[in-house]
């Protein structure tokens, strides 16, 4: 009998939610469907491809972007739309929380972070200045 009344109270502990930690949402957040594959192949265009992609398809990313060595970062002045933000991920950029910005490999992928400032080193011009259509 111990045991049956045990097992039911484990049980019955087992299909109620688990309490809520402190400061955790558990609610669950939607968010923006990419296609990884078509990722996975943007991130290894080269720069000048990349560039040629943003300004056929994405105009205003081709106004932001800005090349600094081989890569191409976007930067706003303001948090993008989650749908913008799906759209850069899905064109191969990630977002670098240090520098506050976009970045695109241009598939030359770095095993670790730099303590430099890329633009000083490498350089950097903004693509619509020299691109123009």
């Amino acid at each position: 009998m111990k045991t049956n009344t045990l097992t039911s109270e484990l049980k019955s502990r087992s299909e109620q939610p688990a309490p809520a930690k402190a400061g955790l949402s558990t609610r669950k957040t939607s968010l923006a469907k990419i296609s990884f594959a078509r990722r996975h192949v943007n991130r290894s265009l080269d720069t000048q491809t990349l560039l040629a992609v943003l300004r056929g398809s994405a105009p205003r990313f081709f106004e932001l972007a800005e090349v600094v060595g081989r890569w191409v970062w976007i930067q706003f002045s303001e948090q993008p739309a989650g749908e913008v933000r799906r759209q850069l991920a899905e064109l191969g950029f990630h977002w670098n929380n240090t520098r506050q910005s976009w970045q695109h490999p241009c598939g030359l992928y770095r095993d670790r972070r730099v303590s430099f400032d890329p633009r000083r080193k490498f350089g950097s011009y903004f693509a619509a200045d020299f691109m123009r259509a």
